[in-house]
Order: structure tokens, then C-alpha cells, then sequence
């Protein structure tokens, strides 16, 4: 098989996969949609009426990936995201995946104690957050043990994300992970304790999307989407994000 394809299969009770030994999920459903010819299809449209196409959102996905990397993050790294739903938690979600960088998103009303154990507990090498949330997040990163090498407020500052992007490549070199390599952590909420960093694997997005997404909830490249659930929670991330990009809807 090539490097990051996969063989899928309905079968019964659901799809089956194989995958290649080298498998990185941004190939599927980023890199994907411009093969496919969806480059000027609509990804992304949000309540403000901004829209993001296909095209748009793979280029600054690869820039976002190639920023992380000339910042000095390397593939293994953590980084959290405090940031709200918004065009750019997809850059910053999906540069880091295919730049070999673990995303971290963080429920965004937690308070400034729950973030630094977070901060400490993840090993994180960066921190990105909305202007909405510095006020919790700055004196986190204050108290934390663990001091990340980057911390990025990604808009109302000098420059905002896409701005510090700009000069960034617009292509970007897939990192070689494999399908059961780590490729995101959500933490739980912490009701029975701290909150538990749960690692999802590059393959894990594929089975969800497939089936649940299609053969669940139907979903189709001609449909459009909206999740009452924010993207840092699990179901939210889901149909907010990765089931119709996997749909290209």
C-alpha cells in the first residue's frame, strides 16, 4: 500500500480498515478533499457568515504545521489548545497532526488551577489560546512547573494566527507516523479527580467517522452541519469537525 492510504470495507456490523504502516489521518481528511476536487468547496462556514474552503483550510493547515515547526516543535510534542470554536482550532488541530505534533484541546471554562495541572500533566512544549480565555490561562502558565517553550494568544495581540502564518509555506512535508501512534489527547473532566489525559491514535478518527458519522448519522458531502457541542468535547469534535470533513460536507 502507499504511505498514508487506506483500504475500507462495509461489512455488517460496520467498516473494516487496513491501513498503511506509514499513516498520517491529516492525509485523509485534509489532503484529501484537493485530490478529490474539492479545493473550492465550502469547509468551514461560521455563524459571522465567514467561509473557508477546502482549498483555504489545507493551505493554512500546512502553514500553521510548517509555524510550529520553524518555532522549534518537533514531531512528538504536546500543544495545548485553549481555543474557542473558531476557523483557526482547525489549522491549529490539523497542522499539528500532519506536522507529527499531538493537539491538545482544552474544555475552555476551566479555571486558571485546572489549566496549570493540565499545562504540568501533559509535558506540553506550547500553549495557544483565545484572547477570551488569557485571563485564566496567562497565570496558569505562571504557576505551572512545566514551562512551555511557546505560548501564542492567537488573536488581539500584535499579530493574530493567520497574520504569524502568513509567511510560513503553504505545503507541508506529511510527518511519518503510523495508524496506532499518538495523535490527540482529550482530558475528562475531572468530576471523580483530576482531570485524565485520554489518547486518541491516528486511526481512531477513521472508525468514528465511518461508523458513526456515515453509518450512523448519514452524513453526506452535500450536507451542512452544526454542533450545539463545543469542539473540545469528544462528541463536539466529532460533528463539529471530523465527520464532515470525512464526508467533505
Amino acid at each position: 500500500m502507499e504511505n498514508h492510504s487506506v483500504s475500507i470495507t462495509e461489512a455488517q456490523d460496520g467498516f473494516e480498515f487496513k491501513f498503511s504502516d506509514v499513516f498520517n489521518v491529516a492525509v485523509s481528511f485534509i489532503d484529501r478533499h484537493l485530490t478529490e476536487g474539492r479545493a473550492d468547496k465550502i469547509a468551514i462556514l461560521t455563524t459571522s457568515g465567514e467561509e473557508v474552503t477546502y482549498g483555504e483550510l489545507a493551505a493554512n493547515v500546512n502553514r500553521c504545521g510548517n509555524f510550529f515547526k520553524s518555532s522549534g516543535l518537533t514531531k512528538g510534542d504536546r500543544l495545548i489548545m485553549v481555543v474557542k470554536d473558531c476557523p483557526e482550532f482547525f489549522y491549529i488541530f490539523w497542522g499539528s497532526i500532519k506536522a507529527g505534533i499531538i493537539p491538545i484541546p482544552i474544555n475552555t471554562l476551566l479555571r486558571a488551577k485546572d489549566y496549570r495541572f493540565i499545562i504540568d500533566n501533559s509535558e506540553c512544549s506550547a500553549v495557544l489560546y483565545s484572547p477570551e480565555y488569557k485571563s485564566e490561562v496567562e497565570p496558569a502558565l505562571e504557576m505551572a512547573q512545566n514551562k512551555p517553550a511557546q505560548s501564542i494568544c492567537i488573536r488581539g495581540e500584535e499579530k493574530d494566527l493567520v497574520q504569524l502564518i502568513q509567511d510560513s509555506p503553504a505545503d507541508l512535508e506529511v510527518a511519518e507516523t503510523s495508524a496506532d501512534d499518538e495523535c490527540f489527547f482529550l482530558y475528562s473532566s475531572g468530576s471523580t479527580g483530576n482531570p485524565k489525559g485520554a489518547v486518541h491514535c491516528h486511526k481512531d478518527m477513521m472508525y468514528t467517522s465511518l461508523n458513526y458519522g456515515v453509518k450512523t448519522l448519514g452524513i453526506k458531502e452535500n450536507d451542512v452541519t452544526f454542533s450545539a457541542a463545543k469542539l473540545f468535547f469528544a462528541y463536539g469534535l466529532g460533528n463539529a469537525m471530523h465527520f464532515p470533513l470525512w464526508a467533505g460536507a
